[in-house]
């Protein structure tokens, strides 16, 4: 007779008593009344039914509040989450599904800590940010209300390098409104059909100076002879492709170079690639280099300027357009940013 293992304790323990009761039976109607009766067989069934029924409720009925009361003395799981119709007789299926519960709970807990290091990281980061411009702006008005208003020419400057204070406190605020928007859904993009190369073009002309200090040459990969429209929201694609570029100039090498390429991936797909031979970034650095206010520099020097929010903003605009980002690097040799767009008619 085979069992489900959920029925193996009851069924060989029902069994054993049944047999151990006929043959004692058996044993006493042969000594007393010297007589092997067939009903022993009978006998046999109908015992073994009633004790296998009595010893699977009984222990269904044991273990489930033996484990009811692990879960309320333990705290830590919920009695709803163990069901009573699964509980089952069967300890190794038990004991794995206790198991795979805890599991479960240790990854939920772990994602808790993982997620509440990066609330306090991205707070710290927030406040070291938004520290500089607002203590910045706080010395040059004190300075000037202790006495520096009186002399013309101090109080013009001064009040000339706690307007870029605030200008900086502005724009902190308008990236990180942008990026709410995007993670809620809640900035419309307004898609057209234009070329792509015209835009990098207007990109590279507005970053011109800026790569002009490292002496670092924006290029194509090469010439393209036709335009290569693509549909897509223009000043947002603008505002990746300049970002990207930023990037790319903050941490490159002088006399080095950025370029950009663009590429059919599938009959509607285009890929977009900004490379450069810049600083590279390290291994573990990849991971985190979307997040907001995520630097590789852990030293903290601001003298590249910037908000920390250029890359994060990119990724949620480039998802937004649902596209993919994309970034390979490597430490001292260079990185390669890739986004995907839909090609446009």
């Amino acid at each position: 007779m085979t069992f489900s293992k959920r029925y193996n304790f009851a069924a060989s323990t029902a069994l054993l008593i049944a047999f151990c009761s006929t043959v004692a039976m058996g044993i006493l109607l042969y000594v007393f009344l010297k007589i092997i009766s067939a009903w022993l067989l009978l006998f046999f069934l109908i015992l073994f039914l009633i004790t296998f029924f009595i010893l699977q409720y009984r222990v269904e009925k044991f273990i489930y509040f033996r484990i009811k009361k692990i879960y309320k003395d333990v705290r830590i799981l919920n009695e709803k989450d163990f069901p009573k119709p699964s509980v089952t007789t069967d300890m190794e299926v038990l004991t794995r599904e206790v198991e795979n519960y805890v599991n479960v709970k240790k990854l939920e807990i772990e994602t808790l800590n993982v997620r509440e290091n990066y609330r306090k990281e991205f707070m710290g980061n927030i406040s070291h940010e938004l520290k500089t411009p607002l203590f910045t702006v706080q010395s040059y008005i004190l300075t000037l209300l202790d006495g520096a208003m009186k002399d013309k020419k101090v109080r013009k400057e001064y009040l000339r390098r706690a307007s870029k204070g605030v200008e900086r406190l502005t724009y902190i605020v308008k990236e990180l409104d942008m990026i709410s928007k995007l993670e809620v859904g809640g900035l419309v993009l307004n898609k057209e059909n234009f070329n792509i190369l015209e835009l990098i073009q207007n990109v590279f002309d507005l970053l011109e100076m800026k790569a002009a200090k490292k002496n670092i040459s924006l290029v194509f990969d090469k010439e393209y002879s036709e335009e290569i429209i693509v549909k897509a929201d223009r000043e947002r694609i603008e505002q990746v492709l300049t970002n990207l570029i930023v990037n790319s100039l903050k941490y490159g090498k002088q006399d080095g170079t950025t370029e950009v390429s663009i590429e059919n991936i599938v009959k509607n797909k285009l890929l977009v690639r900004v490379t450069d031979n810049g600083e590279g970034i390290a291994k573990e650095n990849m991971p985190r280099i979307f997040e907001r206010f995520y630097r590789v520099d852990k030293s903290g020097s601001r003298k590249e300027g910037g908000s920390g929010l250029g890359l994060s903003i990119v990724k949620h605009i480039v998802e937004a357009h649902n596209e993919k980002i994309y970034v390979e690097s490597q430490l001292g040799i260079g990185s390669e940013f890739s986004f995907t767009l839909e090609k446009g008619k």
